[in-house]
């Protein structure tokens, strides 16, 4: 599997847009945060292991060009990357895919899967709580906020918040928690975010 260095360098030859980028780094952190945390509730089946988990949330959005098709959003990226000779193993190509599963028919199945579906939305209302702050820092944001910001639908109005709110039935966090998770992964890597 390729590292998260080939990952980055790869993603940076396909991807123009650095915030989509950051987006990306975002959901790798909130991906291996919801790992670590599914393991202290002493879950042991995690579908993957954690660099498969994060090496997921950091490619899931390589494809999103304007020459990929939506229904072809989060598959294009394993084709690709295969091509180059990376190897990506089925769950993580798996789960990339099942991240735009409206569009892809990839359902998801796995925690793994789930935690992406629901994730990857939150990256993005965070990052937008963060933006409203007078001093546009991660650190400034607390789970409050964005509970705050979660409820009123009109802040950040292309938030899918109803797959966020999934996160309590399809990976046994409640909302507070799953913001609290996924709030704290990305505080730690704020300066690659530039936040």
């Amino acid at each position: 599997m390729l590292s998260h260095t080939q990952a980055l360098d790869f993603l940076t030859q396909k991807v123009s847009n650095k915030n989509i980028i950051k987006h990306m780094l975002a959901t790798e952190a909130l991906m291996g945060g919801v790992y670590d945390a599914l393991l202290v509730k002493g879950i042991k089946d995690l579908g993957g292991t954690k660099e498969e988990w994060q090496i997921a949330g950091l490619l899931h959005d390589g494809d999103y060009i304007e020459s990929v098709p939506m229904e072809r959003q989060g598959i294009e990226i394993t084709n690709w990357l295969r091509k180059e000779g990376f190897e990506v193993p089925e769950n993580v190509a798996y789960a990339m895919s099942s991240h735009n599963w409206e569009a892809t028919k990839t359902a998801p199945k796995s925690l793994m899967d789930w935690t992406i579906y629901c994730g990857d939305s939150l990256t993005g209302l965070i990052v937008a709580c963060a933006l409203v702050m007078p001093t546009k820092k991660l650190a400034d944001v607390s789970v409050e906020s964005v509970l705050k910001k979660f409820k009123n639908k009109s802040f950040a109005s292309g938030t899918r918040r109803q797959s966020i709110a999934l996160c309590q039935d399809k990976i046994g966090f409640s909302l507070i928690e799953f913001i609290q998770i996924s709030l704290s992964s990305m505080q730690e890597i704020h300066e690659d975010l530039g936040l």
